[in-house]
């Protein structure tokens, strides 16, 4: 018999080598003081003891449940994760270690996920002020954490707030108003129409949003559809929902490995001598004078910064004045095109953070809002079924502006064939 198949005859009852007398041997009994050689059990005693369970061994119910799956554990209420960590929260530092499963998980999604009573302004503070620690080291909420890192949480006072019950009528509201902006779904993936003015996420002041709305669409066996990626909320367009973890985690790898393709649409003031090119800078968080945060053109090695790459074409443009730009973002970093196309001297038409030109006037019929649409996105299916490719038409404020400047919105983009990198 092959080592390691021995059973009660021959040699099973033989030293371990140096084994102390007592010491527990194969099967956890302890051994005679004779050096390992104690006498034989009996043929009886060898099957009452083979019966007993081992130790630390789980006892297993007899019956029908012995022959199906053990039961799983009720699922948690979002209500009851709250409470049992809301005096985590407040008692002291906590130090989390991340598990194999959070692996390459966004710090800002790993705190929503283990404290889903934290704000997204709540985290973003806590963040921007450094009380949030990666292995002793300052981290961005954008960060990705790898398993076995240590997560330092900073005692929080969290303000009480009672669970307003749900309306039936106001969800069947929300379900109607996210379909009435769905542009495709499958069982799997929703992109949304999100309109200009409709934050993604909460924040302070902030109590409609995107993410908010989708708690009206949870199933039954409590999956609430996720948010993918992440629009300004002055920006329009195409915005992926992921209707489960597997495909949220999934379309995440895709947006990291940059597999997929987005284009935006802007009007911009101004026109660019170079009709064609690629704008390529460090972006760093910065506080304006007002004590807003805004991103800013850094240098390589700065505090935060970030590599940053654009393409951009021009499609169309009006006296010299103004120009009707397709983006292509390389990277996805927060306001990316906004501070791009401020960078190169062209900030797009009623962005109340980047506009920087001076007595600039806005032509008349033109709304001073944000002219920036999240236009086209194209990226694989989840679960290999193709590919999901989406177009959003211009919000009223862009038809509005390109109707009057005689722009001719026609299915084209010039910048689709840009390169990746």
């Amino acid at each position: 018999m092959k080592a390691g198949g021995k059973g009660p005859g021959k040699g099973a009852d033989k030293g371990a080598g140096g084994r102390a007398a007592g010491a527990p041997g194969r099967g956890g009994r302890p051994r005679a003081a004779d050096g390992g050689r104690g006498k034989r059990p009996s043929h009886d005693e060898r099957r009452r003891l083979a019966a007993r369970p081992k130790a630390g061994a789980e006892q297993r119910p007899a019956g029908p449940a012995r022959q199906g799956q053990a039961a799983e554990a009720p699922r948690r209420t979002r209500a009851e994760v709250k409470a049992e960590t809301a005096q985590v929260l407040s008692t002291g530092v906590q130090q989390l270690v991340v598990t194999q499963d959070e692996n390459e998980m966004r710090i800002d999604r790993f705190l929503e996920a283990r404290f889903p009573q934290l704000s997204f302004s709540h985290i973003q503070r806590i963040v921007r002020k450094g009380e949030l620690r990666v292995d002793g080291k300052r981290a961005d909420s954008k960060d990705r954490l790898a398993a076995g890192q240590t997560v330092r949480i900073p005692p929080l006072k969290l303000e009480q707030q009672a669970e307003r019950p749900r309306s039936a009528k106001a969800d069947a509201d929300t379900i109607g108003f996210l379909h009435s902006i769905t542009l495709y779904e499958d069982d799997d993936v929703m992109v949304l129409n999100k309109p200009a003015g409709l934050a993604v996420q909460g924040g302070s002041g902030t109590t409609r949003h995107v993410d908010g709305m989708l708690a009206a669409l949870t199933d039954k066996d409590g999956q609430k559809p996720r948010l993918v990626h992440r629009l300004d909320k002055d920006t329009a367009g195409c915005l992926v929902i992921a209707k489960s973890r597997f495909v949220a985690a999934t379309l995440a790898k895709t947006f990291r490995s940059r597999a997929a393709r987005k284009v935006y649409w802007a009007l911009v003031a101004g026109v660019p001598r170079v009709k064609q090119g690629r704008i390529s800078t460090y972006l760093a968080r910065e506080e304006a004078y007002d004590g807003d945060q805004r991103m800013a053109v850094a240098q390589h090695g700065e505090d935060g910064a970030m590599h940053a790459v654009t393409y951009y074409a021009v499609v169309e443009t009006a006296a010299q004045k103004l120009a009707w730009l397709s983006l292509k973002p390389v990277t996805g970093r927060t306001h990316q095109l906004r501070a791009h196309t401020t960078h190169i001297g062209h900030p797009i038409v009623g962005d109340p953070k980047y506009f920087n030109i001076l007595n600039w006037e806005l032509p008349g019929g033109i709304q001073n809002r944000l002219h920036l649409l999240a236009r086209r996105i194209v990226l694989p299916h989840p679960r290999g079924k193709g590919t999901i490719d989406v177009s959003a038409p211009l919000p009223p404020h862009m038809r509005q502006s390109w109707n009057l400047l005689g722009f001719d919105d026609a299915p084209y983009d010039p910048i689709v064939e840009a390169p990746d990198e």
